[in-house]
């Protein structure tokens, strides 16, 4: 039977001699039949009980339907990168493919419609694991210019894998009066437990709030009764798959959006809408990278990061790596590259002059990283040495707070 399947067909799968399941084949691989149920979960199926029902005849695609805007709501602007939030299932190999643009979107979740009117623009469409540094700065590019056209929010749909580094790029580039609200979804729209449509909604409404900053819109509970928002500097993805899998890290989100009454609750510490003028710093140096220490990791490895103007370090603790490492850093830093020490342990702040080995890092010229979270601190470090060659302006900066991403002091 298995042979004679084509993707696409209706087939029925018979469990035990006695349930039986609907769904589409797919594919075949490793000699079973991979089948998405109507559920939108794919099962592994054994060819002997799989029966054919039908095969759908080819359709032309459907001629995209204009979407409706209201001219009496305020204008948003929706910054399409692709990512689970934008996608379809490709029924080739059951995998979801980013494939929907930002008027898909409007049309996908029309109640979209009832909170503002808005302008649509594709920056790319992608899985958020090809994101790049050059397309963070054709983002932060495009999103300064709906600024200046007037929009009164933005909303970058993302995958969520990257998303918080993206988000943190934005926030270094750009300065905004009016919110930036990065969205995704954790799981595509085909499955029923999809979170797209909720939060797409809170993102909408986070967009045409009192926020005047870049902020992490995303489920804050595994319940669909509200989104939490993260701002863009202290926000990580904690989970592979639960909807709730975006938190705050060393702060408490910035607000939440309740659903679904859509109604915004803002912190003090959230920075509000107008407080500052628009503004575009958009160079970057790509020439950066972030490596993880192990135990064991040979000092080798430090070859690989040649030629590199920045190095951020995730150290164990209080911010370490094995003695072995030192030599070989404070050789890299001779030769003009800044090194960032971070901590692995996300919480609490790196301190390297408790012991001897965090002592001779700062010998050696190491630069700590505060409470920074690594992912965050390389995208700093990024912006920094993209706008700045003085080696002691550059530690300087690195030590400053410039976007809500160190805090002064933590509290357990």
């Amino acid at each position: 039977m298995i042979d004679t399947l084509r993707t696409g067909d209706v087939v029925r799968y018979t469990v035990n001699g006695k349930t039986a399941l609907t769904g589409i084949y797919i594919t075949e691989r490793d000699g079973m039949a991979v089948i998405k149920l109507e559920s939108g979960y794919n099962i592994g199926a054994s060819p002997e009980r799989i029966e054919f029902i039908e095969r759908p005849a080819a359709r032309p695609p459907a001629a995209a339907v204009a979407v409706a805007q209201n001219p009496d709501l305020p204008e948003l602007a929706i910054l399409s990168t692709g990512g689970t939030i934008a996608s379809r299932v490709d029924y080739r190999t059951g995998a979801v493919m980013s494939q929907f643009s930002a008027a898909d979107i409007l049309r996908a979740i029309p109640e979209l419609g009832g909170i503002a009117r808005y302008r649509d623009r594709q920056i790319a469409s992608i899985l958020s694991e090809d994101m790049q540094p050059a397309l963070w700065q054709n983002l932060a590019r495009a999103i300064y210019d709906e600024i200046r056209a007037g929009v009164e929010g933005v909303i970058v749909t993302h995958g969520t894998d990257t998303m918080a580094y993206s988000a943190a790029a934005v926030r270094f580039m750009l300065r905004t009066p009016v919110p930036i609200v990065f969205v995704g979804a954790q799981r595509s729209a085909d499955r029923p437990s999809s979170d797209n449509a909720m939060n797409a909604l809170c993102s909408a409404a986070a967009a045409t709030s009192d926020l005047g900053e870049v902020a992490v819109v995303m489920h804050a509970t595994t319940n669909d009764d509200r989104c939490a928002i993260h701002r863009a500097t202290r926000v990580r993805k904690m989970h592979t798959s639960r909807r709730d899998a975006f938190q705050s890290i060393g702060i408490e989100p910035l607000g939440c959006v309740d659903y679904p009454s859509l109604a915004v609750s803002l912190s003090g510490e959230a920075v509000r809408r107008g407080a500052q003028e628009p503004e575009l710093q958009d160079s970057l140096e790509e020439r950066c990278a972030l490596l993880q220490f192990y135990p064991g990791m040979p000092a080798s490895i430090l070859e690989a990061f040649e030629g590199y103007a920045g190095l951020v370090i995730s150290g164990t603790g209080l911010g370490h790596v094995s003695s072995g490492l030192v030599p070989g850093l404070r050789e890299m830093i001779e030769g003009g590259t800044t090194v960032v020490m971070t901590s692995q342990c996300l919480n609490g702040r790196v301190c390297d002059r408790v012991y001897n080995t965090g002592r001779d890092l700062l010998a050696a010229g190491v630069i700590e990283g505060e409470d920074m979270l690594p992912e965050v601190a390389l995208v700093k470090l990024m912006w920094v040495l993209g706008n700045e060659s003085d080696p002691e302006r550059v530690r300087r900066l690195v030590q400053t707070d410039l976007a809500g991403e160190m805090q002064r002091r933590s509290i357990p």
